[in-house]
Parts: structure tokens; C-alpha cells; sequence
């Protein structure tokens, strides 16, 4: 059964998207990201090229429907507009304010929820549907 992780109360929850990627790839996993839009995935493609200068963090952008390309297949992080186009089952994140569909095909998954109220409303709706088919939960308090 998918292991559910909450990260909830992020003021900014791309640069904790940033964070999280950053000690994924560190710890040689293989993450996908959803969500809500093509443009968040836009926003968070960027940042993982500026949030840190010292950083580097190697991620592919794969639009609904598309193929990946052969040479990029290695990548350890995509940004996926669908995670059923996820070229690994490893990690997912959810940047959207949905379940993402197919989830249940990943080892893991980490929703992260912003401090505004809508992506927190949002959060609690997944919570509750998580929790309604059985799967155990783990909370994390984002703290700055």
C-alpha cells in the first residue's frame, strides 16, 4: 500500500517542493511531481534552476500524453502533467489541490499543502479520502 506523507502549513510550498526535491535526488530517488496546472509546473521547473544557486537538482518537463524522449529516461525528477505518464513508480508529489489519479501505482507519496485557505481545504479533502480507503497518514509540520 502507497505510503501517505502530508507536508502541510508551507508558506511557500514551490520552494518546499524545491527543498524536498533537492534531498530526493541527494538520496538517489526517483521522483514524479503533479499539479494543478501546466503553469505551477512551469513556476517550479524554474525555481529548480534559481532557488539555490549551489544546487543542482536534473529534472525532465513531460506535457500530458507525450512520450519521454529515450536520452532523458535516466532523469530522476519529472514534472508531469498526469503521474499515470510517470516513467517510474518510485515517488510522487502532489503540488494540486486533487488526489492525483493513479497515486495507488507509487510507493510513496508526498502532498505538500500550503498555509492559504483554499489549498488548505483542499488538503483536508485528501486527507479525508485517504483516510476513507484505509491508508495510514503521516503528518509533517512545514516550519518556516
Amino acid at each position: 500500500m502507497t505510503e501517505i506523507n502530508f507536508h502541510h502549513g508551507a508558506a511557500d510550498p514551490l520552494a518546499h517542493a524545491c527543498r524536498l526535491l533537492t534531498k530526493a535526488y541527494q538520496r538517489g530517488a526517483r521522483v514524479a511531481v503533479t499539479a494543478s496546472s501546466s503553469e505551477r509546473l512551469a513556476q517550479l521547473d524554474v525555481m529548480l534552476w534559481t532557488y539555490d544557486p549551489l544546487a543542482f537538482v536534473p529534472h525532465a518537463r513531460l506535457r500530458a500524453g507525450a512520450a519521454p524522449a529515450e536520452r532523458l529516461a535516466p532523469t530522476p525528477i519529472w514534472l508531469l502533467d498526469r503521474a499515470a505518464d510517470a516513467p517510474h513508480h518510485e515517488v510522487l508529489v502532489n503540488l494540486g489541490p486533487e488526489v492525483p489519479a493513479g497515486f495507488e501505482s507509487f510507493e510513496r507519496l508526498f502532498e505538500i499543502v500550503g498555509k492559504d485557505d483554499e489549498e488548505r481545504r483542499a488538503g483536508r479533502q485528501r486527507w479525508r479520502y485517504f483516510e476513507s480507503r484505509g491508508y495510514e497518514i503521516r503528518p509533517h509540520e512545514v516550519r518556516g
